[in-house]
């Protein structure tokens, strides 16, 4: 099945790499491009793609402020591009329910990696960043404001026992084809307890979940 990609960029010349890499890759297609975050939202609205390459500082309408509308109408799941020294951002858009971070100085192959895993359900999330997201979380934890969880170890207690395996996993950065080999169950099901986890923390995506597992220390699995 092909992938339907909408690019979001305001920079050309960045953009334009973007759509050289994804189009010279096979079973992606990319059906539009936007130059700021009100331009990708209406054509998010307009053509349903099954992605949307988002990145987060863009004229009009910033890249968080855009995913939390295109993750609010259900319009596509959002692959964030980002960089080093944009913790807030990278907060915001995880707050909004991006399905995925990227980092702006990753391999070609790196970004057509991660375009398929989020398309395939799953979340993908630079390594970089997670450690950085950690940090946020303990601060915002220790301010009052919380994480997308609550960051309050008692939000666990709606699990069962299996649900607290799966989310370890995916604390860890499993796919749902690795947490399948892990728990021995089949992937199917493994989706039916990713849904259920999500479900139950009050969750957008599947990496809010890894991140507040890492944060409340989620073991097990």
């Amino acid at each position: 099945m092909t992938i339907r990609v909408l690019v979001a960029e305001d920079q050309s010349a960045v953009r334009a790499g973007l759509v050289l890499i994804l189009r010279g890759a096979a079973g992606i297609e990319v059906v539009a491009e936007a130059a700021d975050g009100e331009e990708a939202v209406r054509l998010a609205r307009e053509l349903r793609p099954d992605l949307v390459l988002m990145d987060v500082r863009m004229p009009r309408l910033d890249g968080v402020s855009a995913t939390e509308r295109v993750v609010a109408e259900g319009l596509a799941d959002v692959l964030v591009l980002t960089t080093f020294d944009l913790d807030s951002y990278v907060f915001g858009a995880l707050r909004a329910g991006a399905a995925g971070f990227l980092l702006k100085d990753s391999e070609a192959a790196q970004l057509v990696e991660a375009v398929r895993t989020v398309a395939r359900g799953e979340g993908v999330i630079a390594p970089a960043v997670t450690r950085r997201l950690i940090r946020e979380f303990g601060r915002s934890s220790r301010g009052g404001r919380g994480g997308p969880g609550g960051a309050d170890p008692s939000v666990l207690d709606a699990l069962t026992r299996r649900e607290r395996e799966v989310l370890a996993c995916l604390g860890a950065g499993l796919s749902n084809a690795e947490i399948a080999g892990r728990l021995a169950m089949a992937e199917a099901t493994v989706k039916t307890h990713v849904s259920r986890v999500l479900a139950k923390l009050e969750l957008r995506s599947r990496v809010q979940a890894a991140v507040l597992a890492q944060e409340l220390g989620v073991r097990g699995g």
